[in-house]
């Protein structure tokens, strides 16, 4: 009787099997995927974050969803990503939005708006006010839809040949600066370049470039700079923050199952404390190495942040006027940014600033 009854159970138990199996199967899909960043493979932080990423996704998944990563020159250069995914060359892609502020210049918005937001205030604004929605619909133009990934974190203001002692000083100027920035530089006279990251060095060893910005300091000591300009200026006021977004193709996109769209927002959203952290972690002892190595750390004049700023606002003034999808998200964040400034200066910025005193007596 109890061997009826276990074979019983047990034939129970394979049928179950045999009809959970295709079932499980059905639901959690084997997918590959190809994500192309931006980045070179010798930023261990932004292409590690990329890394860090799929890796995440494959844990989630059981390893039914795999994306594997490629650097930038491997399938397209990098700058060159959003125009991989939104004609399907990749499925997904990682890079910063306003590399592509030359197809509209809402895509600033993505990464950083000159004079904008800090990293918390930027990713406050995307994922709870608005924001992220505002430039899906922009990406939509474009086959593709994003999720915020790794923020570098408030960033530094580049690398110079020579000092920049007034605003005369950025006339003629040939300055590798990412994204709309460079709009601004122009208005003062500047020269913008945009260069992906690993032809940057040698364009300032060369002279075909006066100054570089990229990152911060431990980005900026990998890709070597401080061997061919020693003027290391501060902050970078066209990122307060350096937002990078996970952009996947439209088509694709749809087409996953919903637990696995799932999972690329819950592994971004995992990559950004990632990058951010890390970014935090490792800028410190970087700067000081750079310090060592002969890099010479100096403000931006009062009179040269002015200009700046002044010219800044007067571009957004006629962008908000004549493009839709800029004076949209333009509103949005200046008034959001309004009343998180009120806060953080009753919070942050006061406990900030008692900190920075107190270190300073010990």
């Amino acid at each position: 009787m109890e061997r009826r009854k276990f074979l019983t159970a047990g034939g129970l138990g394979l049928a179950a099997s045999a009809v959970a199996s295709p079932a499980i199967a059905q639901s959690m899909p084997e997918v590959k995927w190809r994500l192309a960043a931006s980045w070179p493979k010798s930023l261990d932080t932004l292409y590690g974050g990329c890394e860090y990423f799929c890796k995440r996704i494959a844990e989630i998944t059981d390893n039914r969803f795999q994306i594997q990563p490629f650097a930038a020159g491997e399938i397209v250069p990098g700058l060159q990503v959003l125009d991989a995914v939104s004609n399907g060359t990749v499925e997904m892609g990682n890079t910063a939005l306003y590399y592509y502020w030359g197809k509209n210049p809402a895509f600033t918005f993505g990464t950083s708006l000159p004079f904008g937001l800090n990293t918390r205030q930027h990713i406050s604004w995307l994922l709870w006010n608005g924001g992220q929605d505002m430039l899906n619909g922009l990406l939509k133009e474009h086959n593709a839809i994003g999720v915020p990934t790794g923020s570098t974190g408030a960033q530094m203001g580049g690398w110079f040949r020579k000092e920049i002692k007034t605003v005369d000083d950025l006339k003629g100027l040939k300055f590798r600066v990412g994204g709309f920035a460079g709009t601004i530089v122009s208005k003062l006279g500047g020269v913008p370049q945009q260069i992906a990251a690993g032809d940057i060095y040698p364009a300032l060893e060369k002279g075909t470039i006066d100054a570089a910005e990229w990152v911060g300091p431990y980005d900026d000591e990998k890709l070597g700079f401080v061997k061919v300009a020693k003027y290391y200026y501060y902050p970078g006021w066209w990122e307060g923050t350096g937002q990078g977004h996970n952009i996947m193709n439209l088509e694709k996109w749809n087409a996953l199952p919903k637990h696995y769209q799932a999972a690329i927002s819950t592994a971004s959203l995992d990559t950004f404390t990632w990058v951010t952290g890390k970014y935090d972690s490792v800028n410190p002892p970087a700067l000081k190495r750079l310090l060592a190595a002969g890099a010479i750390l100096k403000p931006f004049p009062q009179e040269v942040l002015e200009a700046c700023y002044g010219a800044a606002n007067e571009i957004y003034a006629d962008l908000a006027k004549s493009n839709p999808h800029f004076g949209k998200m333009y509103a949005s964040l200046t008034a959001f940014r309004s009343e998180s400034l009120a806060w953080m200066q009753v919070a942050e910025l006061s406990f900030d600033t008692f900190m920075m005193r107190m270190r300073t007596r010990t």
